[in-house]
C-alpha cells in the first residue's frame, strides 16, 4: 500500500500516511514549508540552538526515523552543507520516497536502512552536534528508543555542546514521556519539554517535543518564537523541566515498552 499521499491542492507535494493518520508533510519544491506544528517546533528548537552555529563550520545532524525527510529537507535548505545522516528502517517507504519524492543532488543526506539503535552503535563517539529522534511503529515510539541504554549511546555520539530533541507521543499524566524525560534529565543538565496547551491540560492525546544539552538552551526565543505560531506551544523550562518527571524510573532494555498508542493500546 502507497503510504505518499499526494496534496490535490499542491501540485508535486505528498502527505506521508500511516493507515488513517498523516504524520508528515513533504513540498520538495517548498522545503520551507513545515505543516505540521511538531515539525514547526524542532524546527524552531534547531534554530536557536546549533543552527546558529558559524556557517564556517559544517554541521552534522543525526536523524533517528526519516519518513519522507521533511526535517533533513529543511535543514538542507536552511544550512546548505551540513552533514546529515537519516536512520530508516522502513525500506518500503523509503523506496517510494526515493521513486516520488528523491532527494536534491548533493543534498547531503545520506539515508541508512538500519533502525535507530543499530545506527547509532555504527557510529564514531562526539561525531553530531544535534542528534532527532523522532521514529513510530505505526502510531508509537519503539521502547528501545527511551531506554537509559539508548540515551548512553546517544550521549556518546553527540560532541560536548551538542543538543538531542526527541518527538513522542503520550497523554496525561505522561508516564510514559516522563519515564524518558528522567532519562535524559541525568545525561543533559538544561532540559526543555513542549507540547500543545490542550496536550498538557490532559484533554487530548498528541506530541511532546523534548530537547536537551550541557549547554543552556535559549528557551525564551524559542517560547517568543512559538507563541507566533497558529498552534504554539506550551513549554517547561528549568528547575519545573528538571522536576517534571517527578521521580518516574528510566527504562532499561529489560523493561523497555512502547509509547501508548492513541486509543492507549500497548500501555
Amino acid at each position: 500500500m502507497d503510504r505518499l499521499i499526494p496534496d490535490r491542492d499542491n501540485l508535486g507535494a505528498f502527505w506521508v500516511r500511516f493507515g488513517p493518520t498523516s504524520q508528515s508533510y513533504v513540498d520538495p519544491y517548498q522545503p520551507e514549508k513545515l505543516a505540521f506544528e511538531y515539525v514547526q517546533h524542532i524546527a524552531m528548537v534547531l534554530d536557536h540552538t546549533v543552527l546558529d552555529a558559524p556557517l564556517e563550520r559544517r554541521l552534522r545532524v543525526v536523524h533517528i526515523g526519516g519518513a519522507g525527510m521533511s526535517i533533513p529537507r529543511w535543514v538542507a535548505w536552511r544550512r546548505p552543507g551540513t552533514a546529515q545522516v537519516v536512520c530508516e528502517p522502513d525500506t518500503d517507504l523509503t523506496a517510494e520516497v526515493r521513486r516520488k519524492i528523491p532527494l536534491p543532488p548533493r543534498s547531503g543526506i545520506k539515508v541508512r536502512d538500519v533502525d535507530g539503535r543499530t545506527g547509532l552503535t555504527a557510529m564514531a563517539g562526539e561525531w553530531a552536534d544535534v542528534i532527532i529522534v523522532d521514529a513510530f511503529d505505526g502510531a508509537q515510539v519503539p521502547g528501545e528508543l527511551a531506554t537509559a541504554e539508548c540515551l548512553d549511546d546517544i550521549r556518546r555520539v553527540l560532541r560536548n555542546e551538542a543538543v538531542v530533541i526527541f518527538n513522542v507521543t503520550d497523554r496525561a499524566p505522561f508516564a510514559w514521556a516522563k519515564r524518558l524525560a528522567a532519562g535524559i534529565a541525568e545525561r543533559w543538565p538544561h532540559l526543555i519539554i513542549g507540547a500543545e496547551p490542550v496536550v498538557h491540560k490532559g484533554k487530548r492525546f498528541g506530541n511532546v517535543v523534548m530537547a536537551a544539552s550541557v549547554s543552556r538552551i535559549d528557551h525564551r526565543a524559542i517560547e517568543a518564537d512559538s507563541g507566533r505560531l497558529i498552534v504554539g506551544y506550551r513549554w517547561v523550562t528549568g528547575r519545573d523541566a528538571t522536576a517534571w518527571p517527578g521521580g518516574a524510573v528510566v527504562m532499561t532494555d529489560d523493561d523497555a515498552a512502547p509509547s501508548p498508542g492513541p486509543t492507549g493500546l500497548g500501555w
